[in-house]
C-alpha cells in the first residue's frame, strides 16, 4: 500500500519522541557514535511537518555501524544502505506508515552533514519562509495524498533555493570542532599506569586550521589534558593564536578548560582573552577566556611588548 501522507501542525511530543529515540541509537552504536541531532521539520518549533521523526546521526566509521544492523531491526527499523544518497546509511520505522528516519553519516562527510545543520539552523531562525513551508507541504500533501515522488517533487525547487540560503548563512564552526574533538575520543589503555582518551579537545587558529588532541592520564602528574594536548599540536605546526576551543567530556558535553589549561592559553599571545570557549554544545553558549580568568596576573608584560 503506498504511504499515506499527511502534514499536521508543529506537535509539542516530537521532541519527546526523538529524545527516546536517541537514547536506543546512542546504545546499540556505543564509541562508534560521534553526535546525534533531531532533523528535518519536526525538529523545528511552530513547522508543520509529516509526523515523522527525522534524526541524523555522525559516526567514526560506515562499516562498525553497517556491524551492528540487525540491532536496529530489533528495536523496528528496517536498515536500508545509501538509499539514493552515497555515503549514506538509510533506516527507517513504520514501513510504508513510517514514524521514524535515521540518517547515518561518517565523521568526514562534512558536505551531508552541513547541509542538514545548515538547513534546520534556518528553519528555526527564518519564519517566513518556515510559514512559505509549511503552506507548501499542506497545500502537496491534499494534491498527492498517495503520491510520495508528486509530494516531494513539488517542494524540490524550494528546498534548493532554501538550502542554498542556508549554506551561504550557516557557519557551522562549532559543529566542526566538536565532530572533530568527538572523532578522537576513545579509550586507550598504553599501561597499568597510563590511558588516554576519556576527554578530547579540538581548536580553530587564525589561520583557520583545526588541530585536535587527547586527555593524556597518569598514575602520577606527568599527565595531559586534552586542551592543552590540542595547543600542543598546533604549536608543533607552527601555530599560536587559538580563535575558538571545545573540550568534550566523557559524556559527550563541552566542559571547562581548567586552570592550567586556561593559563596556558591566556600566556600564549596578547589577544587570548578573545578566545571563544564553547559551554553547551546544544544550544551552542559561548563564553571568552578572559572572563573564566578576569583580572590576569600578566596583562601588562603584554601591553610592554
Amino acid at each position: 500500500m503506498p504511504q499515506h501522507i499527511t502534514v499536521v501542525d508543529y506537535d509539542p511530543k516530537w521532541p519527546l519522541r526523538y529524545a527516546e529515540e536517541r537514547k536506543r541509537i546512542a546504545e546499540i552504536l556505543k564509541e562508534n557514535c560521534i553526535s546525534i541531532y533531531h532533523m528535518g521539520s519536526t525538529s523545528v518549533p511552530g513547522l508543520a511537518a509529516k509526523p515523522i521523526i527525522d534524526i541524523m546521526v555522525v559516526v567514526k566509521s560506515l562499516e562498525k555501524a553497517d556491524a551492528v544492523a540487525e540491532k536496529f531491526s530489533e528495536i523496528g527499523y528496517d536498515y536500508l544502505g545509501e538509499f539514493g544518497i552515497t555515503g549514506r546509511r538509510y533506516l527507517r520505522k513504520g514501513g510504508d506508515e513510517r514514524t521514524h528516519q535515521i540518517h547515518i553519516f561518517q565523521a568526514d562527510d562534512w558536505n551531508n552533514i552541513g547541509r542538514h545543520l545548515a538547513f534546520r539552523s534556518y528553519m528555526l531562525t527564518h519564519e517566513k519562509e518556515r510559514d512559505e513551508y509549511a503552506k507548501i507541504k499542506k497545500a502537496l500533501a491534499e494534491k498527492f495524498p498517495y503520491d510520495i515522488d508528486g509530494y516531494c517533487d513539488g517542494k524540490e525547487n524550494f528546498m534548493r533555493e532554501m538550502e542554498q540560503h542556508a549554506l551561504s548563512q550557516y557557519d557551522g564552526t562549532w559543529d566542526k570542532l566538536y565532530i572533530a574533538a568527538r572523532k578522537v575520543q576513545y579509550t586507550r589503555e598504553f599501561s597499568p599506569l597510563i590511558e588516554a582518551g576519556a576527554v578530547s579537545a579540538a581548536l580553530l587558529t587564525e589561520k583557520g586550521n583545526i588541530y585536535v588532541g587527547v586527555c593524556i592520564d597518569t598514575a602520577c602528574s606527568l599527565g595531559m589534558c586534552a586542551e592543552r594536548n590540542a595547543i600542543a599540536n598546533m604549536i608543533t605546526n607552527g601555530e599560536s593564536r587559538i580563535l575558538k576551543i571545545v573540550a568534550v567530556m566523557p559524556d559527550g558535553k563541552a566542559g571547562m578548560p581548567c586552570g592550567a589549561c586556561r593559563e596556558f592559553m591566556m600566556q600564549l599571545d596578547k589577544a587570548a582573552g578573545q578566545i571563544e570557549v564553547l559551554c553547551d554544545y546544544e544550544t551552542q553558549k559561548v563564553i571568552r577566556l578572559k572572563s573564566l580568568i578576569p583580572d590576569w596576573w600578566s596583562t601588562e608584560q603584554f601591553e610592554t611588548k
